[in-house]
């Protein structure tokens, strides 16, 4: 699960390596760099071979992402592979949504000065 994991911080890359560690059962911490070599911290939790995770990058932008992977143990460590799918859902460089059009202020229905 730990590889998988790994996978879902980077899935918005083309192709990348990491290593995950497992802090609870079911849940890892994993760092990782991709083939644009942006460095992702997160954590993921996985089912067998299919996992999520949430992670950050050096950038700031927070990504969230789902895959399925498979591993084999290896020594005392276990190695894999994964494919997934990801995306930003914050980008502090992102500029702001562009404000709401403000309300139109109704007009006064009161008589201007000299009108009667």
């Amino acid at each position: 699960m730990a590889i998988a994991a790994t996978a879902l911080l980077l899935g918005g890359c083309a192709a990348g390596v990491g290593i995950g560690v497992p802090i609870v059962p079911g849940v890892s911490l994993g760092v990782g760099v991709g083939s644009g070599g942006n460095v992702n911290v997160g954590v993921g939790t996985g089912v067998g071979p299919v996992g999520v995770g949430v992670g950050v990058n050096q950038h700031g932008q927070v990504s969230a992402g789902a895959g399925v992977g498979a591993s084999v143990p290896v020594g005392g460590a276990r190695v894999g592979a994964g494919v997934g799918v990801g995306t930003v859902v914050h980008d502090p460089k992102r500029a702001p949504a562009a404000p709401a059009a403000s309300t139109p202020q109704p007009q006064s229905l009161s008589p201007a000065a000299g009108e009667f």
